[in-house]
């Protein structure tokens, strides 16, 4: 397993699930039926993810994991718990993988030497074209 992927399904065993009664669309339907799907992933005793990755993604999603390391997600978008559930697991994928992410650092670049020549002639052109609609009082 690289260190900035972690593959679809890979996390499945440790996810713990809970439906609860959800607000929105459905009806009468909502009062009824439990269709609102909490995901919950245990950070800190994860046996997939390595420790650097069990550290990056402490780092990364600190807003989203309480104190004991559990990670809280939630979907209520649809009337179907599974449908709420696959969606769930989509975005807790799509979360961790753009939390494992390694971005580039950016590199600083100055401007040429030609393109400063080109901009400050630009500058004056524009200050010599506003400099003639002035009126002579």
């Amino acid at each position: 397993m690289s260190k900035d992927f972690v593959e679809y399904g890979s996390l499945d065993a440790e996810l713990d699930f809970s439906f609860v009664r959800s607000t929105g669309p459905g009806g009468q339907n909502v009062n009824k039926v439990n269709s609102k799907a909490e995901l919950r992933f245990d950070v800190l005793n994860s046996q997939v993810l390595t420790e650097e990755q069990k550290n990056i993604v402490l780092k990364k999603l600190k807003s989203r994991i309480n104190n004991d390391g559990f990670l809280f997600l939630s979907s209520q978008e649809d009337r179907s718990q599974f449908k709420n559930k696959e969606t769930v697991i989509s975005r807790f994928y799509e979360l961790i993988n753009k939390a494992l992410k390694k971005h580039k650092k950016r590199i600083k670049t100055k401007p040429s030497k030609t393109a400063i020549e080109i901009r400050l002639q630009d500058k004056r052109k524009l200050s010599e074209k506003k400099e003639r609609r002035k009126s002579d009082f």
